[in-house]
């Protein structure tokens, strides 16, 4: 069956507008008491992000969850890996976390785990939505569900990630610009490295509802950059909104992405020989970070673009490491979904360790240049049935060699045929990029005639 609400990852929107809004909230949190709040211990925690509307969707899915008789405990704002840790530490029978991740505060989007802390199966899903096609029913009073604050949600969830590496690792001497994105980990994660013993330099710690992501955090790294700069610091970390991204910035103001992080852990857990099976990236993650990982004797595993489908290739497989190049990386031998500031601190233990800088852990890699260029399209096609298009492919493939790649796919939100080329040589990507795409173009307006 096809999902109505659901998508890769959970419900979004802009608020206001259907799904995301109060109403159906309320009759979301109905149907997921009645899925999922009645089995094992009936509780269901609740997180979410800095961002104003959160307080009225937390306020219906309350309601909507004690309607189906199912039992709340409030997290207030907590990073989206920190509801999947407490949802397992608190017995719950499910977390629901209240976010739009790296979105601006216009939107938001409710996620969910199931008890052991990881996403919910289509199944389930598709459960929550055949409940919320019946019309509402209130248990009777003595079966209505009752809430209550987790008062210690946050040290909790400091312990344990500090618990993800060694017990004496020590920070003292290093040190760090944390940039929280006046997102939900704003309130945890300076504190887990300053509790390690690093000198935290903090941006984005000031959230008032609106400026969550606002030119700051993962996916505006230039604040970041320039506060390393400005303080001579060792290194900056940069998280998302929901805290489940995350990237850096080295000693000389690079960033340095999810590619360039994953094969830091990688590396190091080969040394440590903990490196189990290959590693997983997507279709967008970068061919030199392949060929890096190929130069170690790693294997990088590719599967299509989304968080989802990298966690199900790593449990497909028995496999713990794998992310994507957005910098949400997922270590499944420390926990069960992506976390930044879990992620983060494992290549920070292995700067510790190795007594080298990022700048050095990551030079093992070279990115390439990447061109990526967007196609407007009138109307939906299957660009791959055009054979002047596949002649195009073809021809570029060629001319790139082994040193490159091509990839052209449909955006999943909007009527854009991407077109994509990597290789060494970045005056070939971008000329084979124009390329391809004027073959696209010209095919589509053919087709389209």
């Amino acid at each position: 069956m096809k999902k109505q609400y659901f998508g890769t990852d959970g419900i979004r929107g802009r608020v206001g507008e259907t799904p995301i809004t109060a109403e159906f909230m309320l009759k979301l949190g109905w149907a997921v008491g009645r899925v999922l709040g009645r089995h094992g211990s009936g509780k269901v925690v609740i997180g979410k992000d800095t961002r104003i509307s959160g307080y009225m969707f937390e306020s219906a899915l309350e309601a909507g969850l004690s309607a189906a008789g199912a039992n709340i405990r409030l997290l207030g704002p907590m990073p989206t890996p920190a509801v999947a840790y407490l949802t397992r530490a608190l017995h719950a029978s499910a977390g629901i976390v209240i976010s739009a991740s790296h979105n601006p505060h216009e939107d938001n989007g409710i996620k969910f785990f199931n008890a052991d802390g990881t996403k919910l199966h289509d199944d389930i899903e598709l459960a929550i939505e055949a409940e919320i096609a019946k019309p509402m029913e209130t248990v009777s009073s003595a079966d209505l569900g009752k809430a209550d604050r987790v008062v210690d949600a946050a040290g909790r969830y400091i312990e344990f990630c500090k618990s993800t590496v060694p017990s004496m690792m020590d920070l003292s001497g290093l040190t760090i610009v944390v940039d929280c994105a006046h997102g939900a980990t704003y309130h945890v994660a300076p504190s887990v490295f300053e509790e390690l013993g690093a000198n935290v330099v903090v941006v984005g710690v000031q959230p008032n509802g609106l400026n969550i992501n606002a030119d700051c955090g993962s996916t505006a790294p230039a604040q970041l950059r320039d506060t390393v700069m400005a303080h001579k610091a060792d290194l900056g970390i940069g998280f998302d909104g929901d805290g489940d991204r995350v990237v850096m910035v080295d000693h000389l103001g690079n960033i340095v992405d999810g590619d360039e992080l994953l094969y830091v852990i990688a590396r190091s857990r080969q040394d440590n020989g903990k490196l189990k099976g290959n590693v997983v990236g997507t279709l967008m993650s970068n061919l030199g970070f392949e060929h890096g990982l190929k130069a170690l004797g790693i294997t990088l595993d590719r599967v299509n673009v989304g968080d989802r489908y990298v966690m199900e290739r790593l449990v497909d497989k028995g496999w713990t490491l794998g992310g994507e190049n957005s910098g949400h990386l997922i270590c499944l031998d420390r926990t069960t979904t992506g976390d930044g500031i879990v992620s983060g601190l494992q290549v920070i233990a292995e700067i510790v360790l190795s007594g080298k800088s990022l700048n050095e852990l990551k030079s093992g890699m070279v990115k390439y240049p990447q061109t990526l260029i967007n196609v407007r399209i009138q109307q939906r096609v299957d660009i791959n049935a055009f054979d002047s298009v596949s002649a195009a492919v073809i021809a570029a493939e060629a001319r790139l060699g082994d040193s490159g790649r091509v990839l052209l796919r449909p955006s999943g939100t909007e009527p854009l045929i991407r077109v994509m080329v990597e290789g060494r040589d970045e005056a070939q990507v971008q000329a084979e990029a124009q390329f391809l795409a004027n073959a696209v173009r010209e095919a589509v307006e053919a087709h389209c005639a």
